[in-house]
């Protein structure tokens, strides 16, 4: 029954694509047979139609594809392992997607815009297994594919084959990731130019040792006996600090919304949080040490007299995916460690920086910080403010963060951004910023954090629809309940 259901699909692809006169050079399961420089094709099959369950992509769980078309799995060299869906109406534009964290899976946001006639790919980056970073123990090999060249190997591959499925290579690539998709974006502009005629960097990790230290401070300050991970701040003590963040800025905007426009104008009064008293804890009171940890967290990270990375912007502390999965640890429970803040520096620093599984956070002063994380940054950072090449070639690069990120700060990607604008008086006709207010990492929060990047990203490239401002939108049980109109960043 399954070879006949195949039969059947591949009749009506074939079919379908007479009927609009598409040219395809290969059926789609002879590219099963491509024979390109160091790559396998694994699979080349025909789907009429297709619902996937997509367990490593939580934000996008299920994906229903209504139209036919043909699914390839490859894989790049030894383990660089990727996904490319041809559909049978393509609008000739190719669209590819980062991934998130650690990868180690494939990952693919757009398989939906099948339906639109998008071509759309994703990779696992060239490991298996995304929870910790022990895939990297003394492997350079996957170490320079997860930082530099897992994205870039297939892009190249994926057009590739669909020149020899269309017959003609794609008119429009473009790249769309956030979090650790945002800093392969940002990789790709930077050092691939040529990939990509649009991309987006959504809440980029583009400073691996950077913001892993600052996660690693955190750490420090929340855990400071490795033995005892049980969590210094309370949520009793996250809702106490916003409540009295939001007393304090809530209303700098005019608007008492539990959202802060522009948390760079709240200068917060720590003095005005209620102090416990000496030696004692309780649930509407903070101790020192819990006062020092918290502050740490707004304060940037400085080693040296030099800033390695910048503090978090005030706002959203107590809300749910917020501090609590991130630096508190009094969230949901998370694999490899009682913070997120904890699992990525503790991982980054052991596997990536060290290559020493024994490491222990607890003992690491920073001192030779820039020296022993040297090699780290060299293939895992895309911190070059230049963007000239791609500019040359006419690319296009769109920035957003949410402000109330508790993973990777704002503040860091706005610091990159203006590093572009000074460099070059021009940056405003490649390059765009949006701060989403009220958003948290790559989304959620009180804040608008649905936006259609695709469409802006296409039709700046495509129409110099220039986009001087989005509409975001809020979504709950699939109603738009709000929707709020930001402007880009000009300084």
């Amino acid at each position: 029954m399954r070879n006949a259901s195949n039969f059947f699909a591949l009749m009506f692809f074939i079919s379908a694509a007479s009927a609009q006169n598409v040219k395809f050079c290969k059926p789609c399961e002879e590219l099963k047979n491509l024979q390109l420089p160091d790559v396998t094709i694994l699979l080349a099959e025909v789907k009429a139609s297709d619902t996937i369950k997509t367990p490593n992509e939580p934000w996008n769980p299920t994906v229903i594809i209504k139209k036919p078309f043909c699914r390839v799995l490859g894989r790049i060299s030894k383990e660089i392992n990727f996904e490319l869906l041809l559909p049978k109406e393509s609008n000739g534009r190719f669209l590819m997607s980062g991934g998130g964290g650690f990868v180690g899976s494939i990952q693919n946001s757009f398989r939906d815009k099948v339906n639109e006639g998008f071509v759309t790919a994703g990779t696992d980056a060239g490991h298996e297994g995304g929870e910790d970073a022990k895939w990297a123990y003394n492997n350079m090999e996957r170490q320079l594919n997860f930082g530099r060249l897992a994205i870039h190997r297939t892009a190249v591959v994926s057009k590739l084959v669909m020149q020899q499925f269309y017959c003609v290579a794609p008119a429009r690539s473009y790249f769309v990731g956030c979090s650790r998709g945002g800093g392969q974006a940002m990789v790709e502009a930077q050092s691939y130019p040529e990939d990509f005629d649009g991309v987006v960097a959504g809440a980029p990790a583009f400073d691996w040792p950077a913001f892993a230290a600052k996660f690693l401070e955190d750490t420090k300050n929340n855990y400071p006996n490795p033995n005892d991970l049980k969590p210094l701040i309370t949520n009793d003590n996250l809702k106490l600090l916003q409540n009295e963040v939001l007393k304090q800025c809530d209303q700098l905007d005019g608007s008492a919304d539990s959202i802060i426009n522009d948390p760079r104008k709240c200068k917060f009064n720590f003095s005005k949080l209620p102090v416990c008293p000496a030696g004692q804890a309780g649930r509407g009171c903070f101790t020192d040490q819990q006062l020092a940890a918290i502050k740490a967290v707004y304060n940037p990270l400085v080693v040296e007299g030099k800033e390695i990375y910048p503090g978090f912007p005030f706002g959203s502390e107590a809300e749910m995916g917020s501090w609590d999965t991130w630096i508190t640890g009094t969230g949901s429970e998370i694999p490899n460690g009682p913070s997120l803040h904890y699992m990525f520096s503790t991982n980054v620093f052991k596997y990536l920086v060290f290559n020493d599984s024994t490491w222990d956070y607890s003992k690491y002063d920073f001192k030779n910080f820039a020296s022993q994380t040297a090699y780290a940054s060299s293939y895992l950072d895309a911190t070059n403010t230049d963007y000239s090449a791609f500019k040359k070639r006419n690319g296009k690069i769109i920035f957003f963060h949410g402000w109330n990120d508790p993973a990777l700060s704002a503040y860091a990607t706005i610091k990159h951004y203006e590093g572009i604008l000074k460099g070059d008086k021009d940056a405003g006709s490649y390059a765009r910023l949006f701060l989403l207010p009220g958003v948290l990492h790559c989304g959620g929060g009180r804040g608008c954090d649905n936006v259609d990047w695709v469409t802006l990203i296409v039709d700046w490239v495509e129409k110099s629809k220039m986009p001087d401002q989005i509409v975001a939108s809020k979504t709950v049980q699939g109603k738009i309940i709000t929707k709020n109109i930001v402007h880009y960043q000009k300084q």
